[in-house]
Parts: structure tokens; C-alpha cells; sequence
């Protein structure tokens, strides 16, 4: 289950449980939604409550990932778990998009908003 806030310049989605492709393809309307509205938005994925993924929603990602390489400025990962920050990692090999991983949703915000202020 996923919640998501479309902001003009942030796409904030939340998972809580376990990430499903539905959830994905959720995230990929708003996120193409955001995209003709606004140029280059920022996302942010709060996945501090996210207990696990099915495997299609890797292979989804690394769809969207390739096919929207240029389209995010920053992208900021909440977790502590060592298997997404991995992700997140070589997730940087696909997209030109700034990638920072952080332990909390506050200092990802900080970090995404750096450049607005």
C-alpha cells in the first residue's frame, strides 16, 4: 500500500507494507502526471514502513527507471534497510538524477529543498 502527494515540484510516496506492482503503477501516474505539469520534479520515497516488494515492482522500476533517466532532479530514499540502499546505489548507474539515501523524512527534505530555498 502506497500513499502519494503530488506537490509542483515533489512527488512524496510512502509505502507501508508490502509494495505491489499496483502500488508502482500508482506512482508511475503521478509521477507522468507531474512530469506535463513540471518540469523536472523532485521525488521522495519514504520507505521506512515498507516491509518488502514483489518482484515485479523491481522489474517495473528498472523500466520506468530507464525510460525516464533524465526526468527527476533529485530523488531522496528514506530506509535503513541495507538491501534498498543498495538499490538505491546502483540505481545512480541508469538515472542523472541526484540519488541520496537518508534515515529520516526531515533530512531528506532538507536536502531536496536545499536549492528551492
Amino acid at each position: 500500500m502506497i500513499t502519494i502527494v503530488p506537490e509542483p515540484q515533489l512527488i512524496t510516496v510512502t509505502a507501508f507494507a508490502e509494495f505491489t506492482l499496483a502500488d508502482y503503477k500508482e506512482f508511475e501516474a503521478a509521477a507522468l502526471a507531474a512530469l506535463a505539469a513540471h518540469q523536472k520534479p523532485n521525488l521522495l520515497f519514504d520507505l521506512s514502513e515498507m516491509v518488502g516488494y514483489t518482484v515485479d515492482v523491481a522489474w517495473e522500476e528498472i523500466q520506468f527507471s530507464r525510460q525516464h533517466a533524465q526526468d527527476f532532479l533529485k530523488v531522496a530514499v528514506v530506509t535503513t534497510d541495507q538491501w534498498m540502499i543498495w538499490s538505491a546505489w546502483l540505481s545512480q548507474l541508469f538515472v542523472e538524477s541526484d540519488i541520496e539515501v537518508f534515515e529520516d523524512v526531515d533530512s531528506a527534505l532538507a536536502w531536496l529543498n536545499e536549492e528551492l530555498v
